[in-house]
């Protein structure tokens, strides 16, 4: 997804307010601001512009103030320039805590931050793809690195839900893009062809793509002759575009299609056209969500709504995961007593139990080391004008099995229903 150049520039260098010196907290901050993924950053500079203005006067633990720098890196949606920039950011710029908000560069630039000895912080990625690309045990975990999101699991606990709400011939045909998020989802282990298997539905396999493919006609074609009538899988925008245009071209018409990563922005929708209405997707954040900030004391509406009147565009569900990051990662600076004592920073994580924008984040209690683990929930998107709503879609909670007290907004209803 294309981002302003102006943007980027902003992004690609290190954003110091105030002097280096000993009485600074430096946080690294990596992001995929450009690239396949830059559309899981679009709040990014919202966000740390907020950020930058809370903690323009500093920040005091302890009875003592310290200044604050936040250095930026712009990882292009790469893993080896996210593993680079960490690395950068730990020798180079001597950051006491490191910031990951993109799920490729969690796993290469948390490598780093374990590498090296220095507390780490990531979001974005289901835990097992963060954890088992790195060779990770759940039992034990890792010593510097922490990530909160939720899993395979939960997520395909709620495709679960939404796929047992419609009547369907249960039959799946599954794309999964050729990356981490896609090898998780794709995973015949934990993803969702071994939930297929569990809940005795049929999973059509059609194998990796390469990002930046051009012709679906080989999935699409068995799709059609399997009789396909749910699809599913991790695809981005660009390539989900591709697939989802080419299957009309095609006379493909499944009832229901469930996709990570591509459906869970406005953007996404957006470049369907009007064939985005009915397409469904995980839900880990919305302004519905009951939870506040630590830090601005804003709630989730509260947030989305500040958000877009600042950009003039409409709320994403990073945003809420983008907001989180600081909370979790300046109440470990503040529980840590001194800042600049990385074992104390990396404590203060590892028995950390704390209400944010999202929910609760709790790596005290955690039966996976390092993970804390979030909610997720299932969701469909529908044609602003039909729902009440300004934008173009809005997205809205159809169930919530793993979290009850979040309300449904509306039962999902077949694409050929609409």
């Amino acid at each position: 997804m294309a981002r302003p150049l102006a943007v980027a520039a902003v992004f690609a260098t290190a954003v110091a307010s105030l002097p280096a010196a000993a009485d600074t907290i430096r946080i690294g901050y990596i992001s995929p601001l450009t690239g396949s993924h830059a559309e899981f950053s679009e709040s990014d500079p919202y966000v740390l512009g907020r950020m930058k203005a809370l903690l323009k006067g500093g920040l005091t633990i302890a009875g003592k103030k310290y200044d604050v720098e936040i250095i930026e890196k712009d990882s292009q949606s790469s893993t080896d320039r996210a593993g680079a920039l960490a690395a950068q950011l730990i020798t180079k710029n001597k950051v006491d805590l490191l910031l990951i908000q993109d799920s490729l560069s969690s796993i290469t630039a948390a490598d780093q931050a374990e590498l090296n000895g220095v507390p780490a912080v990531s979001t974005m990625m289901p835990w097992q793809a963060w954890m088992f690309p790195r060779k990770g045990d759940p039992k034990v975990g890792f010593e510097w690195s922490y990530h909160f999101f939720w899993g395979l699991e939960d997520v395909v606990g709620a495709y679960k839900e939404i796929w047992a709400s419609v009547k369907t011939n249960k039959k799946i045909g599954g794309i999964y893009s050729a990356d981490p998020g896609g090898e998780a989802f794709g995973s015949e282990e934990f993803g969702v062809p071994a939930l297929a298997k569990q809940i005795g539905y049929g999973h059509v396999s059609t194998g990796k793509f390469q990002e930046g493919v051009a012709d679906f006609s080989p999935q699409i074609g068995k799709f059609k002759t399997e009789g396909v009538e749910i699809v599913s899988g991790h695809a981005h925008v660009p390539d989900f575009t591709t697939f989802w245009s080419q299957s009309a071209q095609q006379k493909f018409q499944p009832k229901v299609v469930t996709v990570a990563a591509a459906l869970l922005f406005p953007a996404g929708l957006n470049a369907q056209g009007a064939r985005g209405d009915g397409l469904t997707t995980e839900v880990w954040w919305t302004p519905g969500f009951p939870y506040k900030s630590s830090l601005t004391g804003q709630t989730a509406r509260q947030l989305a709504e500040d958000y877009e009147k600042a950009t003039n565009r409409q709320w994403t569900q990073p945003l809420g995961y983008a907001h989180a990051i600081w909370e979790v990662g300046i109440e470990a600076l503040k529980r840590a007593k001194n800042p600049h004592d990385r074992k104390a920073v990396r404590d203060a994580l590892k028995t950390m139990k704390f209400d944010t924008i999202v929910g609760s984040v709790n790596w005290a209690d955690t039966p996976i080391k390092n993970v804390a683990k979030t909610a997720v929930l299932g969701g469909q998107w529908r044609m602003g004008k039909a729902v009440g709503s300004k934008h173009k879609y809005e997205l809205l909670i159809t169930n919530n099995g793993s979290a009850p007290h979040i309300p449904v907004q509306s039962p999902v209803k077949l694409l050929g229903e609409l």
